[in-house]
């Protein structure tokens, strides 16, 4: 049982228990991870990444709360594949928005929305919630964290179930990986040359783009990678939560 959990408390626990700062809300998906990953992958990782970090800061005194990971993400994009399970972007601003409002009626007036999935694509959900709100809203994507040590840990970046999806798959939930099966994870370029350079953007048909929906190389990936990425964004996430929990909520905040 870990007392920052919100899964794993008792009301007996939460009625004793003093205020909590910090709301975290995991963000994940369901939908295919090349061959060889579960369906799973996003919501198992960023639980993984929100409970470690969350311990962390706990450790260190702060008052967090994880709550139960979303498992569900925009998959408009994947809905080529089959089981890809959507929620559009408006139906995942409401959900979380209202869990915003559970948070303020509660008294929690921080939140971070910690994100596992490339597709919830929610800057703009912070800036309609600004003045909504008296929740202090904060968003992460796990995955980008260490981004400046990637290249120190994986042989390269990559995109979808790749060497680092498949190294936290065999870190944290081994038993449901199944290596041996993956796809090498090519990935097709468009027609347009703005497109293929980032200059135009699109939202990317994945069962054109890819041949098995991964995109990145897996086969490279090992536990300890895993390990290894999940510690540092774990940490960082953790060292940003105390310092969230501590800032007071003034006219200047977060200046």
């Amino acid at each position: 049982m870990h007392p920052w959990n919100l899964e794993d408390l008792t009301y007996g626990r939460v009625k004793q228990a003093p205020s909590f700062a910090v709301g975290v809300l995991p963000l994940g998906a369901t939908e295919p991870h090349n061959l060889h990953l579960p369906y799973g992958t996003d919501t198992f990782q960023v639980d993984v990444i929100a409970d470690r970090a969350c311990g962390h800061a706990w450790e260190r005194g702060a008052r967090v709360l994880k709550l139960p990971a979303i498992p569900y993400g925009t998959e408009t994009n994947q809905m080529g594949f089959p089981l890809a399970m959507n929620l559009n972007p408006s139906t995942l601003a409401k959900v979380i928005g209202d869990l915003v409002d559970s948070l303020a009626a509660h008294g929690v007036l921080r939140c971070l929305i910690l994100n596992g999935h490339g597709g919830n694509d929610l800057k703009w959900l912070l800036r309609e919630l600004h003045r909504a709100t008296p929740v202090r809203l904060f968003l992460c994507d796990w995955f980008r964290v260490g981004l400046d040590v990637y290249e120190t840990i994986f042989q390269a970046r990559d995109d979808h179930a790749g060497e680092m999806e498949t190294s936290m798959g065999l870190a944290h939930f081994p038993e449901k990986v199944a290596l041996a099966e993956a796809d090498a994870g090519a990935v097709k370029s468009t027609r347009f040359e703005a497109v293929n350079r980032g200059w135009v953007q699109i939202t990317r048909p994945w069962h054109l783009l890819t041949t098995n929906s991964g995109a990145g190389d897996p086969r490279a990936a090992t536990a300890a990678k895993g390990e290894e990425y999940t510690r540092i964004a774990s940490e960082r996430i953790g060292r940003f939560l105390v310092e969230l929990a501590a800032s007071p909520l003034d006219a200047a905040f977060p200046f």
